[in-house]
């Protein structure tokens, strides 16, 4: 989501510590050295299961489109060593880790940096998280080894790459073998599109489709989101936001989309510029359905208002609450299986995990904010 963070945030609040840049490989060294070697002619994992689909057998027969699928909002940009702690990062644990807890949605931003897609948090100088390919790569890996899992990617394209460009850095990390394509008569099961092996759907916003990528979806053709601009816990609410194209969050519904609730807080630094906000998150993630400002109540009422559960959730720092406690019981998935716990709080420090050091150091952080203050 372009934010208020991706206005002014970033630029400010980086200056808290030197940005490094983490590629999202996966949480052990063994992990790493694996994952990029991945290349696009290697095999995508077939299912032999008729176990659990998305950590739960009773989601199997569910309908893509009619489950709740939660996310993790700028899962690339981490708030951990990795960065410094940086105060811009939305998320303790990378993505893989956030596979593993059960998140099914990752969202990023990427840049152009070079002539190549970047995981950028505003701009490549303030919070570089790595290549899309890399990124992607080790989303695969994960994908191989969990073969009755669907998941889904939100890309917001900031510097209106076309599909042909996203096509090739998909077909570079072997990914594109998951990609499914919409048919035109409605969502599969989640059971149908694992046995189908195209068990990754990838929302771009925006891009104009293209034939020969057909796999890469422009966002807003089938999804509709709510204000990502909440400053205060009593501000989350189920009103349509985008596209401006839908007059309503009903009529939106009406015409197929599927709505992505948007569920994170920002806290401001001055007039202009906001982080995200740490301090609440325990209510903001919380699954409680009765707490001002809470993840499970936030959910509950926007599905009294559309008639149907929100089907896309995004939330910063995924561990807290945890969210994943909001998707089950939307889901009514009482006893899920096949995920790993992680603690609430910051991460650790994982050893063998890759870093390299950003091309901008504090020099250009100080020049970039200056510059952002001076034109806010």
């Amino acid at each position: 989501m372009i934010s208020p963070i991706c206005t002014y945030l970033t630029t400010f609040a980086a200056l808290t510590a030197t940005v490094y840049s983490m590629p999202q490989i996966g949480d052990i060294s063994s992990t790493l050295s694996v994952a990029v070697s991945v290349t696009s002619t290697s095999t995508a994992a077939t299912s032999t299961s008729t176990g659990a689909c998305n950590n739960s057998p009773d989601l199997c027969s569910q309908s893509y489109g009619s489950i709740t699928h939660m996310g993790a909002h700028d899962s690339s940009f981490l708030r951990d060593s990795s960065t410094g702690n940086s105060v811009a990062g939305n998320q303790y644990y990378n993505a893989t880790v956030a596979l593993d807890a059960g998140i099914r949605l990752l969202q990023a931003q990427v840049h152009d940096k070079d002539g190549a897609i970047e995981l950028c948090h505003t701009t490549c100088e303030l919070l570089d998280a790595g290549t899309l390919q890399d990124w992607l790569v080790a989303i695969k890996y994960w994908m191989d080894n969990n073969a009755n899992e669907v998941v889904t990617i939100l890309l917001v394209n900031s510097d209106n790459k076309e599909a042909s460009e996203f096509g090739t850095v998909f077909a570079a990390s072997g990914i594109d073998t998951y990609g499914y394509t919409p048919s035109g008569s409605g969502w599969p099961t989640l059971q149908e599109m694992i046995s189908a092996n195209t068990r990754l759907v990838t929302f771009i916003a925006s891009i104009t489709a293209d034939s020969s990528y057909s796999y890469l979806l422009n966002e807003f053709d089938y999804v509709f989101e709510t204000a990502y601009e909440v400053t205060s816990l009593s501000g989350f609410n189920c009103t349509l936001d985008r596209p401006t194209s839908q007059s309503s969050a009903s009529a939106a519904i009406s015409s197929g989309l599927l709505p992505l609730m948007n569920h994170f807080a920002y806290t401001s630094l001055t007039s202009s510029i906001m982080i995200p906000d740490v301090s609440d998150i325990a209510t903001t993630n919380s699954p409680s359905t009765n707490t001002t400002g809470a993840l499970g109540l936030h959910a509950q009422n926007c599905q009294s208002e559309w008639g149907t559960k929100p089907v896309f959730v995004l939330v910063d720092f995924f561990n807290e609450g945890p969210a994943i406690d909001t998707a089950d019981t939307m889901n009514d998935v009482s006893d899920p299986v096949g995920r790993q716990s992680v603690a609430a709080g910051a991460a650790v420090e994982v050893s063998g995990a890759l870093r390299t050091s950003s091309s901008g150091g504090v020099g250009a952080l100080v020049a970039f904010a200056a510059a952002a203050l001076v034109f806010a």
